[in-house]
């Protein structure tokens, strides 16, 4: 599967206020208008109803599911969004003129083609603002460069945007870690919400764990990848159930998002802190390192889902 990482390092041009999670800010729609402002040829027209939604940058970020087809023996039923916006991770809600508001971009499959499409709608989001309104104006910020994992590929100085072919991201096994008991640290560093039985959780279980894993990778393989990967399910899973929890410092965190498309405020919310599990993990440590590359759980898009995993004595 295509995969890259970008950061877009932005400057704040006006005060601003902005959330304890900084997802909401994109999620509050700003970004959604700014790329629907760029690529949008029938401004009038709705995207369901719209003869070009299957060539539309727009509808294929936002309405998905509508122009995505779903390959057959996929047992996901629906595409998952091909991006996820990880915004800033501090808690700090009042920013003064001149801060910087860096974010990252992270892209699946041929949207990494549509980077410009990107770049140009965050530049645009910047212009219309971010926030609550102080004195009057939300937040603008300017875009100042971009990077490709670590190496600069655009610059509002010279417009010029260096495009090269995005590194593949697939599940690696260097069997490092087969047939060994060892105790493992998961730390959800942006809220993870996930649903198990048709309920949102607020415990982690190694099993739910490596189920939502399991259903995150397949999605991604199946619509921007190379197809099901080959994999027994059934078996992970059960051989999941019979790794134990040994420490847990989970706690729920809420917070609130505006949706434009219903015209009201919305509550989400999510895991936050860690737990430890201990037992049998090496052959899930591929699937857990691909995880923590592309976020997991529900409503990815905007910065929930991010997990890191470190293996404790």
């Amino acid at each position: 599967m295509l995969y890259e990482n970008y950061q877009f390092l932005c400057r704040l041009t006006d005060e601003a206020m902005l959330p304890c999670y900084k997802g909401s800010t994109f999620r509050g729609g700003v970004f959604g208008r700014a790329l629907k402002r760029v690529v949008c040829a029938l401004k009038r027209q709705e995207c369901d109803q719209c003869l070009l939604k299957k060539r539309c940058v727009y509808a294929m970020v936002f309405e998905t599911q509508d122009t995505m087809d779903t390959p057959e023996c996929s047992r996901i039923a629906a595409a998952p969004h091909p991006f996820v916006i990880e915004p800033p991770l501090t808690m700090e809600t009042r920013f003064s003129e001149g801060s910087s508001f860096d974010f990252r971009l992270l892209l699946f499959g041929e949207a990494n083609r549509n980077l410009p499409y990107f770049i140009y709608a965050f530049e645009q989001m910047g212009k219309i603002g971010i926030g609550k309104r102080v004195n009057g104006k939300r937040g603008h910020f300017s875009l100042e460069q971009v990077k490709a994992g670590e190496k600069p590929i655009y610059s509002s100085a010279d417009q010029t945007l260096k495009t090269e072919n995005p590194p593949i991201l697939s599940l690696k096994d260097n069997g490092e870690f087969q047939k060994r008991t060892f105790r493992l640290r998961l730390s959800m560093i942006t809220p993870l919400r996930l649903k198990f039985e048709n309920r949102l959780k607020a415990d982690l279980p190694f099993h739910v764990l490596v189920r939502a894993m399991l259903r995150r990778m397949s999605s991604l393989y199946n619509f921007y990848g190379e197809g099901e990967p080959s994999l027994d399910y059934r078996g992970l899973v059960k051989k999941a159930m019979d790794v134990k929890i040994v420490d847990e410092d989970l706690n729920w965190f809420d917070w609130r998002r505006y949706s434009f498309r219903q015209d009201k405020a919305m509550l989400m919310g999510g895991m936050v802190g860690s737990v430890t599990y201990e037992g049998d993990m090496g052959e899930y440590m591929p699937l857990i390192e691909f995880c923590s590359k592309v976020h997991l759980g529900k409503q990815t898009s905007f910065g929930p889902g991010k997990i890191q995993a470190e293996i404790v004595e």
